[in-house]
């Protein structure tokens, strides 16, 4: 999703202030929640990963438009790490200690404008407050370990995303569990919030979404009823909803029209 076309739900605004809360107090928190319903589409806005995150992995030669980029990490100080399948521990230590000291570098760039080179002249001050790791189950034990063990020494925040089984993942490890101060559920979207979303993929389509056009309701309900409330799956749909309306020449959306793109989508249960 890019940054035009996304939404801010009570959910993201939910997980900004978890992550400010994480972040201020130094703390380990854990952010749960089903597949789907923008759990990572809320990290990367908040971390701006879509520009800073495509820029730090190409390190070299910098061009003055990335000033921008520097500004934003410099405002966030904040990593978004997604460990590879089967990470091995050191390789978790590895990266996230090169991605981290990237980012430690541009903010000292940004906050030196233009003064000598940390890197050459001085010892380099950390800067990062906040570590943000997705999909952590994809990580062992040891994996954990090295986390925990970067939290310690570097005194830092640490926000671990995953699916809802993470509480009862990491109450498999006290040392690490026993230093975790915020759970976050993420949750799907509400009712209200769902018609809010819902309000803009009809505007996407060159269509008003009209509460008193039955035709209206009746695919409200059938997409309410599809997707639960999941931001992906929404997005899915309204993809095939938007190719069946073209190839067809249709200017209504019906809940028939909602139905034939649902029958082109694998959904579980």
């Amino acid at each position: 999703m890019t940054d035009q076309n996304f939404i801010a739900t009570k959910e993201h605004r939910r997980f900004v202030e978890f992550a400010d809360a994480v972040k201020k107090h130094r703390t380990i928190g854990l952010c749960y929640g089903h597949a789907g319903i923008g759990k990572t589409i809320s990290a990367r806005r908040y971390t701006h990963w879509d520009t800073t995150g495509s820029l730090l992995t190409t390190w070299g030669p910098r061009d003055p438009s990335d000033e921008k980029v520097y500004a934003s990490l410099a405002k966030t100080r904040t990593v978004l790490y997604t460990p590879e399948a089967l990470a091995t521990p050191r390789q978790v230590r590895d990266e996230l200690h090169d991605l981290t000291t990237h980012v430690d570098i541009c903010i000292d760039e940004h906050l030196r404008k233009g003064k000598p080179s940390a890197t050459l002249h001085h010892r380099l001050i950390h800067r990062v407050e906040l570590v943000i790791v997705d999909e952590s189950e994809r990580l062992t034990g040891r994996g954990y370990e090295v986390l925990r063990d970067r939290y310690d020494r570097a005194q830092i925040g640490l926000i671990l995303i995953g699916m809802p089984s993470l509480e009862k993942q990491f109450s498999r490890y006290p040392q690490f569990y026993s230093r975790v101060g915020f759970a976050h559920e993420y949750r799907p979207l509400t009712n209200d919030e769902l018609r809010f979303v819902l309000d803009r993929h009809w505007r996407r389509l060159g269509l008003n979404l009209s509460p008193d056009d039955y035709t209206d309701a009746q695919a409200v309900a059938a997409i309410a009823r599809i997707t639960r409330g999941n931001f992906r799956l929404i997005e899915r749909l309204f993809t095939q909803i938007d190719r069946i309306m073209k190839i067809n020449d249709l200017h209504t959306l019906t809940d028939d029209v909602v139905e034939a793109a649902r029958s082109t989508l694998v959904i579980g249960g």
